[in-house]
């Protein structure tokens, strides 16, 4: 397979920008190996001739409505996202990294995580990435449902030495912001990885005295916003970390249920 076929079949709309020029680094020191080696595609895994002739076809209409995320597309901005992540505090460790291999392990397959955790690595040795400009792209192409999971994949990366530190969270949440995330969504998937007792009331993003109505419609809402099938345009595999979010607002709103007996 061509490197030309694996890159365009990999990042689709993520080939292009700030996001472009990192990947373009990062693959910079890899492709003389894939060559030699003849290794097979390790991101999306679509007909980079099918979908050049696709956008092709639709680019009028694409220069007016977001062009549909991918799977590789949304890979490629969790690797670089969390790799801004994981050096917020000045140190990269390991845990960190290896619930990363592990997340994309079981999103994508042994073979797959692999070669992307090579990609990951060389994006880690990248500094001063612009989180601003990468974070704008990422708005502009990426629909709400996603840059929503990709937040929650973030506070998972940062939880995952045990605690999300200040730098960390200071970074998630300027991220947050450039992504267009709105600052209640922001609160309810933060509370989804810190122990209070409010934050049964965060994850529904209603305020602690709420009727046990209002309670009720927050969690209709909320269901719908957090709902799998809202981000099943990005594969089976994005899947488990969509249910993780719906499962906690569900714990959440059963949680006062018992509390209020309703």
């Amino acid at each position: 397979m061509s490197v030309s076929k694996w890159i365009g079949g990999a990042l689709g709309w993520s080939f292009g920008g700030p996001i472009g020029a990192i990947i373009g680094v990062a693959l910079g020191s890899m492709v003389d190996s894939m060559i030699k080696g003849n290794e097979t595609p390790f991101l999306g895994q679509g007909d980079y001739n099918k979908r050049k002739s696709k956008k092709t076809r639709t680019k009028t209409r694409q220069t007016k409505q977001r062009p549909q995320t991918q799977s590789g597309d949304f890979e490629v901005s969790l690797l670089i996202l969390a790799s801004i992540v994981i050096k917020a505090d000045g140190v990269q460790d390991q845990r960190e990294l290896d619930y990363v291999r592990e997340q994309f392990t079981n999103m994508y397959g042994k073979e797959r995580a692999n070669n992307a955790f090579k990609l990951f690595k060389n994006i880690n040795k990248q500094k001063n990435i612009s989180k601003r400009q990468v974070c704008l792209q990422i708005k502009q192409m990426m629909d709400h449902p996603s840059r929503l999971q990709l937040v929650h994949f973030l506070f998972g990366v940062a939880k995952a030495d045990g605690m999300v530190t200040q730098d960390e969270e200071r970074q998630i949440f300027t991220m947050s912001g450039y992504l267009g995330i709105s600052s209640k969504d922001y609160e309810s998937i933060k509370s989804m990885f810190f122990n209070s007792s409010d934050n049964a009331y965060r994850i529904l993003e209603i305020s602690k005295g709420a009727s046990v109505d209002d309670i009720k419609r927050a969690y209709r809402k909320m269901a719908k916003k957090y709902h799998p099938d809202r981000v099943q345009h990005l594969g089976k595999e994005h899947q488990k970390g969509a249910e993780d979010k719906f499962r906690q607002v569900q714990e959440a709103y059963e949680l006062l249920q018992e509390e209020l007996g309703f």
